[in-house]
């Protein structure tokens, strides 16, 4: 992993000093239930209404779900429910009266949604995945940026481990430091993608999200106890769900 993120302003983003930081290099320790499936979780979070909000739109995967998701929001991303690491996810467009699909640093073109959804079975490969509106993120140096929360019970208490943003390698729209991201601070990715301005805020709200989540799921499945939340912040600002890890990296 570089330690560095270019910017097309020919500046640099240094290494973070912030604890959070070194913390969340660290491996977790923390021993609890664990809960693989993406869609228990969303639905559970789905539940609560000052949750729901920003959690984008998502539908289990098939054909159907994802011909209307498309013709509604354009662009989705579909990923494994079960997994991590950013691995298996792929982002799909429907442009111009064709079809695409992106994974990887590869794009591949379809003239119809058959030959689309053929594609995607082959990748797909049997497994069950998920349909979730694509998100245009805020960036940093045109890279998209999101951010990872881990939140853990330690003695009885829950405790935020760290807050780190995260920068896609170039050319990706997956962020996962495993394939390539690079880690900084919350606070510089927020100031670099929007202002100094906004960082309190965004952490705040990140952080009142983290706790009522964290309620909400440690209610619907006792035994929880570690969490890595991945937020995003699209180019207006609003924060979003997009997936809540019980055993994070």
């Amino acid at each position: 992993m570089s330690d560095t993120v270019a910017d097309t302003g020919g500046e640099t983003i240094l290494p973070a000093e912030e604890p959070n930081v070194a913390a969340h290099a660290a491996p977790v320790k923390v021993q609890g239930r664990q809960l693989a499936s993406k869609w228990a979780k969303t639905k559970a979070l789905l539940s609560h209404p000052r949750i729901a909000p920003h959690i984008p739109p998502t539908r289990m995967y098939n054909e159907e779900n994802l011909k209307s998701m498309l013709k509604t929001h354009g662009m989705v991303v579909i990923k494994p429910v079960r997994g991590g690491g950013g691995h298996g996810v792929i982002k799909v467009s429907a442009e111009g009266g064709g079809y695409s699909y992106t994974q990887h640093m590869k794009t591949h073109r379809f003239s119809s949604f058959a030959a689309l959804g053929r594609a995607l079975d082959s990748k797909r490969n049997g497994r069950k995945y998920l349909i979730q509106k694509g998100i245009w993120l805020a960036t940093v140096g045109g890279r998209p940026i999101d951010y990872r929360v881990k939140y853990v019970k330690e003695g009885g208490r829950w405790k935020y481990r760290s807050m780190v943003g995260r920068v896609a390698r170039p050319g990706l729209f997956v962020t996962n430091l495993c394939q390539g991201g690079t880690m900084l601070t919350a606070a510089q990715g927020i100031s670099r993608s929007f202002s100094k301005s906004m960082v309190k805020s965004k952490k705040r709200e990140m952080r009142k999200l983290t706790e009522l989540s964290t309620h909400v799921l440690t209610s619907r499945f006792p035994g929880l106890s570690q969490f890595g939340f991945d937020y995003g912040i699209d180019k207006n600002g609003k924060i979003w769900i997009f997936e809540v890890n019980t055993r994070p990296q």
